[in-house]
């Protein structure tokens, strides 16, 4: 795969989602990252009627370190593992509060410490809440990038150092909005719409991947 062809098929899915970007509701980094460890095996809808309440009622990390445990679950009992990521919201809150004055640290070294947070979350949280570079990859993400032929990986984090290796850091952030997108709306892990899809024409379709 060369360079050329993975900045071809990013121009088309950026012409074919223009507005490819997060779908969770978050006015500060670390509502962000709340909404991103909320996030793991539920979908962004589920997420953003949870933390509606949540975010209401306790916006700070010193405020959720503080809320019992228990109305934390009820809070987030409508994402799934819930009662495990409660735990975790509290104890990433107390540890921002003790060690990093409140505020979400924006190195991944650090980032990737705090419980319920590892190398996807890591890299979304900085792309997205501080603009810095960072490729999450997702089951969308490994399965499309696959699929096309950008990477021939089994695990996430293979897929990850791949797609770096690939393609330009300044699209990293682009890149990990527009391979979801294309992941949720056409190349779906069952029954992938290949007939509507803008890369047929280029794609190897390695749709048993």
């Amino acid at each position: 795969m060369n360079r050329r062809r993975v900045q071809k098929i990013l121009d088309i899915l950026r012409e074919a989602y223009p507005q490819a970007g997060t779908r969770l509701k978050y006015q500060n980094p670390f509502q962000f990252l709340i909404a991103v460890v909320l996030s793991a095996q539920s979908t962004d809808e589920q997420v953003n009627q949870v933390t509606r309440e949540l975010f209401g009622k306790y916006s700070t990390p010193q405020q959720m370190a503080a809320m019992p445990l228990e109305e934390l679950e009820e809070l987030i009992k409508g994402v799934g593992l819930y009662r495990n990521k409660a735990r975790h919201i509290k104890e990433l809150s107390g540890l921002l509060v003790q060690k990093y004055g409140g505020a979400v640290p924006r190195e991944f070294d650090e980032l990737i410490k705090l419980p319920g947070v590892g190398r996807k979350s890591a890299n979304v949280v900085m792309a997205v809440a501080f603009g810095l570079p960072g490729l999450g990859v997702d089951t969308h993400v490994h399965r499309v990038s696959n699929r096309l032929g950008l990477v021939d990986t089994k695990q996430p984090h293979k897929t990850e150092a791949a797609l770096k290796a690939l393609i330009p850091r300044k699209r990293w952030i682009e890149a990990h909005h527009l391979l979801i997108s294309h992941g949720r709306a056409v190349c779906k892990a069952r029954a992938p719409q290949c007939a509507s899809c803008p890369l047929e024409a280029i794609c190897p379709k390695n749709i048993d991947r």
